[in-house]
């Protein structure tokens, strides 16, 4: 076999790259040049973050209550300001009743209707807390926001300036609730760390409870004259604030035997013991047994398969309490007699997987209907469904101005109105013919 050797000069010689030469085409955008060759700026870091970087956090102490979306000499907003501190005066009274039968609440919940009129954005961003005032000659809302906006929307005047907006919280205001001792007092929780109260009176957001090291998740009024707080931490933690001290820190800083608290609620009558639910617990606590090493609560309920959003005692007695949780069902408790063990009573199967984008339902007592409570819905057409603590399904509030999921809703103490908040940052409110 002949092997056959081809000259040096046959050889493919492999050509020489040229210094400055492109071996391939690529995309000028990623290569942070646009069509001119001008270098383009750098991109942010961090895109995502700009709601934070729009609502830095705020300096601590008392805030002009002064709104966003209005002028800040505005007329018409000093007399609402006016408005709602004289209401407030007359509100510390509220109409005692019996509780209604079953079929007069349904007859006065069929009465109750929603209209374009009663349907207004007054957030950016989702809503993350409800509160009614309990005033009973005009309504006015307040929701807060993921974004730490409030907004206060006042129904009796049928206006844009009715709507008026705040920036307190430079984080998801996610506890709201008017004093039910002077409702010229709205109280705000946010994850921003603070606590702040909403004045009327004097125009300024004060700040009542600071702590930036352990984010707050909700709280409730201890004592009955709301002088004083108890807060939830998302860490497990609980402070009690005294608001009648000075400083914005906390009397007592308790460690409870939950790994996370989601929500806190005061027994109506004894107000020694709340309840919290937190990741798959649920436990009712002495407030004088908590200590800063790790409380033992006195029950827990274990019948819970998945997180829980919320657990509230019944608003009048405290004899029952409602969990929502997301294996889907609804359980009403009987609370009647605090002992070792709160026997189940009801489990109503109701869908509370409402998707990252839309804020978890909490199911809240009527206040003036001891045995029946409202919650939002994932059904079609959209609604709030009304149950009694039986399960059975009391009312469905819709109409064709609810477009949207309702997350949260709260039903006014004495009237029939209730008022609903979406992801959208609108309000939706039903009312009965005659509260127009």
């Amino acid at each position: 076999m002949q092997t056959f050797l081809l000259p040096l000069s046959y050889l493919r010689k492999r050509p020489k790259k040229k210094e400055n030469e492109i071996g391939c085409r690529r995309s000028m955008r990623l290569l942070k040049v646009d069509p001119l060759g001008v270098s383009l700026p750098a991109a942010p870091t961090q895109p995502m973050l700009e709601e934070e970087e729009e609502n830095p956090l705020l300096p601590p102490g008392p805030l002009e209550m002064i709104p966003e979306n209005q002028d800040d000499s505005n007329e018409l907003f000093r007399a609402s300001l006016k408005t709602w501190a004289d209401m407030s005066k007359t509100s510390n009274e509220r109409t005692k009743e019996g509780l209604s039968s079953i079929k007069s609440y349904k007859a006065n919940l069929s009465g109750m209707v929603i209209s374009e009129a009663t349907v207004r954005k007054v957030t950016r961003g989702a809503i993350s807390s409800v509160a009614l005032h309990p005033s009973e000659v005009r309504t006015l809302v307040a929701a807060g926001a993921k974004s730490g906006q409030i907004g206060l929307w006042d129904l009796t005047r049928q206006c844009e300036d009715g709507v008026y907006v705040f920036y307190p919280h430079s984080q998801p205001v996610s506890c709201l609730y008017f004093s039910p001792t002077n409702p010229a007092h709205l109280l705000s929780l946010s994850y921003d760390g603070t606590l702040r109260c909403g004045d009327f009176s004097s125009a300024v957001f004060e700040e009542v409870y600071r702590n930036e090291g352990n984010s707050p998740s909700s709280f409730d009024f201890l004592a009955k004259d709301a002088s004083t707080l108890l807060v939830g931490h998302w860490d497990g933690h609980l402070s009690l604030v005294d608001r009648r001290t000075p400083g914005t820190s906390h009397e007592k800083f308790f460690n409870s035997s939950m790994g996370k608290i989601r929500t806190v609620h005061v027994h109506p009558v004894s107000r020694q013991y709340f309840i919290t639910a937190g990741l798959r617990d649920v436990h009712v606590y002495d407030v004088r047994c908590l200590n800063s090493r790790g409380s033992q609560p006195m029950i827990s309920l274990a019948e819970h398969s998945k997180s829980i959003a919320s657990a509230y005692f019944s608003p009048v007695t405290g004899n029952r309490v409602v969990t929502t949780c997301a294996d889907c069902k609804l359980r009403v408790f009987d609370s009647s007699s605090l002992s070792s063990q709160i026997p189940l009573l009801t489990t109503i199967r109701h869908n509370t997987i409402t998707g990252r984008w839309l804020t978890r339902f909490q199911a809240v007592w009527d206040p003036k209907q001891e045995d029946c409570f409202i919650v939002g819905s994932m059904a079609h057409p959209r609604r709030v469904e009304v149950f009694h603590e039986t399960g059975e399904s009391v009312r469905s509030l819709s109409g064709d101005c609810l477009v949207s999921v309702c997350s949260l809703s709260v039903m006014h103490p004495t009237r029939y109105v209730l008022a609903g908040g979406n992801s959208s940052g609108r309000l939706h409110v039903f009312m009965s013919q005659e509260s127009f």
